[in-house]
């Protein structure tokens, strides 16, 4: 198949590249966010001329940012995906996040869970997904998202307890940490699945098993780096007051995937152990 991956150079879209190299994939076309301009109709519909799957990479991920540049985030997030899934159509994997919920729930999130974003962010990416379920495509949400190529929790984790004798780290949100390589690789099978005709378009969740707490993953971080959990105490969030309010459970159901023959993410936990080596590096 030929793939058209926008977000190219961001922490997802280059992980998305090594896993389609590894599952054999050599017509792949890497578009950054130089290269395509999502929220441009002529441009997208030009590029994702001749794919035979598009996964959107490409977002704004300044949630404290789009406070006030809610128009600027939308554009990329809202009318983007809508560009892409003009030109895309069922051919479309977007990926969305868990701010399209309130993070007022108990128990993980169901996949057909309505709409309810308590920010700006989650406000344009919920306009995203809106556009890609129309036409049809496919949206894959994620949470917690951490990798090797970008700015994250985790890495910040290891540079600060080099600088830190002790973190107060937030132990009131709940919520799936998710390795960007793990859920690389979980969408090029859900594209394979989805070509195949095994995995009906609509919303799927593609976040780790399991929870823990900003506090519990890092502490984990730290014992995976040999480091002494007890150098992490635990806080509330009102210590750190942020622009955008943030969903205090972010936990999602993955009920279905049974249906496509792709499986689940794994365990958080076991997910930090195989990542950690590319994370250090």
């Amino acid at each position: 198949m030929r793939w058209l991956i926008t977000g190219a150079g961001g922490m997802l879209g280059q992980d998305l590249i090594a896993a389609l190299a590894v599952a054999g994939e050599t017509d792949v076309v890497a578009a950054t966010r130089s290269q395509l301009d999502v929220s441009d109709p002529t441009a997208v519909r030009d590029a994702a001329e001749g794919a035979d799957l598009v996964i959107n990479a490409a977002a704004w991920t300044d949630v404290d940012g789009a406070e006030t540049a809610e128009e600027a985030a939308t554009a990329v997030n809202g009318l983007g995906a809508a560009n892409l899934a003009a030109a895309a159509g069922k051919r479309l994997i977007h990926i969305s996040t868990d701010y399209v919920f309130d993070g007022r729930a108990t128990e993980p999130y169901p996949e057909d869970t309505p709409q309810a974003p308590v920010n700006a962010y989650g406000r344009s990416k919920a306009a995203g997904e809106r556009a890609v379920l129309a036409a049809g495509g496919y949206v894959v949400r994620t949470a917690w998202l951490y990798g090797a190529h970008g700015p994250n929790f985790v890495r910040t984790m290891l540079r600060l307890a080099g600088e830190r004798d002790t973190l107060d780290v937030v132990d009131d949100q709940q919520g799936p940490p998710t390795w960007s390589g793990a859920l690389a690789r979980q969408l090029v099978a859900l594209g394979h699945a989805a070509a195949e005709g095994r995995a009906a378009p609509g919303a799927y969740h593609g976040t780790a098993s399991g929870s823990t707490t900003w506090f519990g993953l890092a502490r984990a971080v730290f014992a995976e780096a040999g480091l002494d959990p007890e150098r992490v105490r635990p806080a509330t969030s009102d210590k750190f007051v942020r622009p955008a309010p943030r969903p205090a459970y972010s936990v999602l159901g993955h009920d279905r995937w049974a249906t496509t023959g792709v499986a689940p993410l794994p365990d958080w936990r076991a997910m930090l152990t195989e990542a950690m080596p590319a994370l250090r590096a």
